[in-house]
C-alpha cells in the first residue's frame, strides 16, 4: 500500500471538474485508490464521494493506493496533484 500526502494548491480546492478528471484517471488502474481527509476516507470512484470531502485550497489530504499497479497509479496521481490540479 502506498500513502502520500498532498496540500491542495488550487484555491478553489477539488470541485466538480478536477473530481471528474481524478475519477477518469483512477479508473485506468486496477488498484483501489482512496482519498483521506482528517478521519474520513472515501474511494475515488464517485463524484459524490470526492465532493463530500470538501477539500479546499490549503487543505492537506492523503491518497491511499493498494493493488497490483499501485506504483503506476501513484506516479499518475502525483502528476495530477503537483501539475494538473492547479490548471483545472
Amino acid at each position: 500500500m502506498i500513502s502520500k500526502d498532498y496540500i491542495i494548491m488550487a484555491p478553489e480546492g477539488i470541485h466538480a471538474r478536477p473530481a471528474t478528471t481524478l475519477i477518469r484517471l483512477t479508473k485506468k488502474f486496477k488498484s483501489v485508490v482512496s482519498l483521506k481527509k482528517e478521519d474520513k476516507v472515501v474511494r475515488l470512484n464517485s463524484m459524490l464521494n470526492i465532493l463530500s470531502m470538501g477539500a479546499k485550497g490549503g487543505d492537506t489530504i492523503s491518497i491511499l493506493i493498494e493493488g497490483e499497479d499501485e506504483l503506476d497509479a501513484a506516479e499518475a496521481i502525483n502528476i495530477f496533484f503537483t501539475e494538473e490540479l492547479k490548471n483545472l
